[in-house]
């Protein structure tokens, strides 16, 4: 077996030593280079006079596409690059800023960002519904009046309304649990043998002949 000698060992030695080195270097120039460093950028949106959150605000590196949006407790991440300078907005509340620091030293940056209550106060605006005077004096003098209460209440009891309206009308609660309980009564009544049976009733042959020849089913017009 060839054995490899002293000046070979410390080479290979020194070679593992340097690959290393020069790696970390290479990685510390691109930490180094802002326009390469990409971080974890997360953070809340509070409000600032109660410190809650601010559901659903728009997150967006400033002059660019870039960006997301807080959840329903404020929280938001997205990657972003130092120096970025971000904008937060949301309805109701001042547009604020912020410009990540080009000197971190880690991928990750957090962040509380409050926004301020934003308050318009608008001008008082007078809504009048014509035009000028001449206007609304020619409608008024000819408006019809509604008839009074009495008058609708009188018609809404005619006989005839009232009538149509009955029959058109459900049972109401009171009855439906009457209804209910003559039948739970009925089966109670009868349980454990046949309910009777109107068709083998002589009574009720003769009520349904007599209701008959005295018209009872005739169609009323």
């Amino acid at each position: 077996m060839k054995r490899l000698s002293l000046k070979a060992i410390i080479g290979f030695v020194l070679l593992l030593l340097i690959i290393p080195a020069h790696s970390k270097a290479q990685q510390k120039v691109a930490w180094q280079d802002p326009s390469s460093k990409l971080i974890q950028f997360s953070g809340v949106v509070v409000e600032g006079d109660s410190l809650r959150p601010v559901p659903y605000a728009s997150i967006i590196v400033k002059k660019s596409n870039r960006g997301t949006i807080s959840d329903y407790f404020g929280y938001f991440s997205f990657v972003a690059q130092l120096g970025d300078t971000i904008e937060f907005s949301a309805i109701g509340f001042s547009t604020a800023g912020f410009i990540i620091p080009d000197t971190l030293s880690t991928n990750k940056y957090s962040l509380i960002q409050v926004l301020r209550t934003d308050t318009i106060h608008l001008t008082v605006t007078e809504v009048y519904p014509w035009p000028s005077k001449e206007q609304f004096k020619a409608a008024f003098l000819a408006l019809q009046l509604p008839e009074d209460d009495l008058m609708r209440a009188e018609r809404n009891m005619q006989r005839s309304d009232v009538k149509q309206r009955m029959a058109g009308m459900a049972a109401d609660a009171s009855l439906n649990f009457k209804y209910t309980q003559q039948e739970y009564q009925s089966k109670l009544y009868y349980a454990g043998q046949l309910p009777p049976n109107n068709l083998l009733n002589p009574i009720a042959w003769a009520k349904f002949i007599q209701a008959w020849k005295k018209g009872d089913f005739k169609k009323k017009k």
